[in-house]
């Protein structure tokens, strides 16, 4: 008989942290009926009770899986919901196109700047070559 109470406290703990590690793990937007603070709670002061809890009325919906078809269950493509935001920044095509944008923008400003500062050194070169040698600048002899 311990061995048995045991094995269901052992379970009962199991059960508990996954739970836990499931709560804490969740996005804010997707934890449903209570807040994530009162969920860790409920689950650390009633582990049994508060893990079963999370798992049927507080963790993420499941999203659907596509078929054999390759469209989800519900039938439409998207399974009728909107697309989900990308979860970094370097995941979502805008942001990255606006990293290139603005870095193809201060690459032809330099090439801009680096050109202007070349035709100015050429022509202060053609007018020190115009111009007759000074007494200074003639070799001693």
């Amino acid at each position: 008989m311990v061995r048995l109470y045991a094995l269901l406290a052992i379970g009962q703990l199991i059960l508990a942290v996954v739970a836990l590690i499931s709560c804490l793990s969740a996005e804010d937007d997707e934890i449903r009926a209570l807040p994530r603070f009162a969920w860790v709670l409920i689950i650390l002061f009633f582990p049994l009770v508060g893990s079963i809890a999370w798992f049927v009325a507080g963790r993420p919906a499941r999203t659907e899986r596509p078929a054999a078809g390759g469209r989800p269950a519900g039938g439409r493509p998207g399974g009728g919901r909107d697309r989900r935001p990308p979860l970094a920044p370097d995941d979502d095509p805008e942001f990255l196109r606006s990293l290139d944008d603005e870095r193809s923008k201060r690459d032809r400003e330099l090439f801009d700047n680096w050109e202007r500062d070349l035709r100015r050194r050429e022509e202060e070169l053609r007018r020190r070559d115009s111009e007759p040698p000074r007494e200074e600048d003639k070799p001693d002899v």
